[in-house]
């Protein structure tokens, strides 16, 4: 029997323990990803989004935030290296057929660009960077393509993609 790599382990009640814990403190609290084990999309996203993580931080970023929510969306990704503090934007697809000539990258459009740099501002404001602050901003853009089995196909990084 082949088990479904997008499917967290663990059962639901180890789950459901662990959020009662967290409750009280938002550094432990689960990811939205994790607290709602049955949505496919959200956990191909989760999925995707740890793929990226360790993209980054293989090729040297610290990851100095995720998931950042705020009135507008979420920031999926804040990383730095010494050159540049990164806003990363991580679009996941299940590769069914030949993808088009974006891939995943289709869906950041120029609302969706727009609206990750304000909530970068928004995150700038909020957010105090430990130690010195690297010298340049960059938005990068990762694209994760699964196959359906959920091997991963294909992941690509466009740094300054806007």
């Amino acid at each position: 029997m082949q088990t479904d790599p997008m499917h967290a382990p663990g059962d639901a009640g180890q789950w459901q323990e662990k959020a009662q814990r967290n409750r009280g403190d938002p550094k432990k609290r689960p990811r939205e990803a994790e607290a709602s084990p049955g949505d496919p999309r959200r956990r191909l996203g989760a999925l995707g989004e740890r793929l990226a993580r360790e993209h980054l931080e293989a090729r040297g970023f610290e990851i100095l935030d995720a998931n950042f929510r705020t009135r507008l969306g979420e920031l999926d990704m804040v990383a730095r290296d010494k050159r540049f503090l990164v806003f990363c934007e991580v679009k996941t697809r299940i590769r069914r057929g030949e993808p088009g000539p974006l891939g995943p990258f289709a869906a950041i459009g120029s609302r969706k660009r727009r609206r990750l740099r304000m909530m970068a501002r928004e995150w700038l404001s909020a957010r105090a960077v430990n130690g010195p602050r690297p010298p340049e901003i960059r938005f990068d853009a990762i694209g994760v393509e699964i196959a359906p089995s959920g091997r991963l196909v294909r992941l690509e990084h466009l740094e300054d993609a806007f």
